[in-house]
C-alpha cells in the first residue's frame, strides 16, 4: 500500500479497497498506522506520502556493486551453514546472491547434495541454476507479483504458497538490524514476504553487511529473539573474547568501523543481541558453532 501511494504520490481510499480488495475500514485502519509512522500524511479521502524516501531504495544492480568483498565473505559463511538434504528458504537482494553463488559452489565441489531452495528472488534463481544442472541442487520459485526494483516477487499471491512450506533453514536479508527494532526493510511488500519466510523456517539466519547494523527502517521482520544467527562481516577485534562473549565482542568490535554519532547505536545492538542469544557469525569458527 505504501509502494503504490509512493508510486503516485496520493492515492483514495476507495482506489486502494479495489487494489488490494479489502474494505475501506481497513484501509483506513492501515493509513492510520501508516500515519502514526509518519510514512505518510492522512488526508480527505486519502493518503499523500510524506516524502519520496522510497525513491532512494538501491536497485538490485546496484547493490551488488556496494560492500561487495564483505558481502562475499557473508554468503561463504552463510553457505557454511547448510547441510545435505536440508530444506532453505532464500531471500532476495544482492547479500542471498552471494549465498547463492556460494552454495552453488559447494555443490561443484561436492560438499552438497539433495539440497531444495526456495526464493522468491528471480536473480536468485537464476544464480542457483548451475547447481540445478550440477544435480546438487532444487530451486523452487515462490508466486507472487514482479517487483523490477530487486527483481523479486511478493504481494500479492507471494505467501500463498510460502505458507504452506517447512523449511529447515531460512536465509533473510535486510536494510536495518537495531537493538530496539529488531530486524527492518525499507520496503513493506519485502518485508512482509521475509516475514512469512520467518515464520516458516525451523531456524532463521539474518544476512547483513555492516552498514545495516544500527539501522531502522519501515518495515518490521521480526524481533531479534526470532531469529537464530546473524551473519555479516568480519571487524577487527583489539582483545580476546571471554568463553561465551564471542557473539557481543564480534559486534562491539564494530563500533571502531562506525560513523560518529552511531557508536551508541551500536553498543546498544551488541548488548540486545546477547540478550536475545543470538549467534553473530563472522569467521568460520563462529559458523561452526551454528
Amino acid at each position: 500500500m505504501l509502494a503504490l501511494i509512493d508510486d503516485h504520490g496520493f492515492a483514495r481510499v476507495g482506489e486502494l479497497g479495489e487494489t488490494f480488495g479489502v474494505s475501506d475500514v481497513t484501509v483506513r485502519a492501515d493509513l492510520d498506522e501508516l500515519d502514526r509512522q509518519k510514512a505518510i500524511r492522512r488526508v480527505h479521502g486519502g493518503a499523500v506520502i510524506r516524502s519520496r524516501h522510497l525513491r532512494a531504495e538501491p536497485t538490485f544492480e546496484q547493490a551488488i556493486g556496494a560492500s561487495a568483498d564483505e558481502k562475499a565473505t557473508i554468503g561463504l559463511l552463510a553457505a557454511m551453514l547448510v547441510q545435505t538434504g536440508q530444506s532453505v528458504l532464500l531471500d532476495v537482494g544482492s547479500t542471498a546472491l552471494a549465498v547463492a553463488e556460494s552454495l552453488v559452489a559447494r555443490v561443484a565441489r561436492g560438499e552438497l547434495a539433495d539440497v531444495v531452495v526456495i526464493t522468491n528472488g528471480l536473480s536468485i534463481a537464476l544464480a542457483l541454476e548451475p547447481g540445478v544442472v550440477a544435480g546438487g541442487l532444487t530451486v523452487i520459485v515462490s508466486g507472487g507479483t514482479l517487483r523490477p526494483q530487486q527483481h523479486s516477487l511478493v504481494e500479492p499471491l507471494a505467501s500463498s504458497m510460502l505458507r504452506g512450506l517447512h523449511a529447515d533453514l531460512a536465509f533473510i536479508g535486510c536494510n536495518g538490524v537495531d537493538g530496539a527494532f529488531g530486524v527492518t526493510n525499507v520496503n513493506l511488500p519485502e518485508a512482509q514476504v521475509k516475514r512469512v519466510m520467518l515464520e516458516s523456517a525451523s531456524r532463521s539466519v539474518v544476512v547483513a553487511d555492516r552498514s545495516k547494523l544500527g539501522q531502522v527502517h519501515l518495515g518490521t521482520v521480526g524481533a531479534l529473539a526470532e531469529f537464530d544467527a546473524l551473519v555479516t562481516g568480519p571487524a577487527p577485534v583489539t582483545a580476546t573474547p571471554a568463553p561465551g562473549r564471542d557473539a557481543v565482542a564480534a559486534v562491539a568490535a564494530l563500533t571502531a568501523l562506525a560513523a560518529p554519532g552511531r557508536d551508541a547505536a551500536l553498543d546498544a545492538l551488541a548488548d540486545a543481541l546477547d540478550r536475545a542469544g543470538l549467534l553473530v557469525i563472522t569467521d568460520p569458527a563462529t559458523a561452526a558453532c551454528f
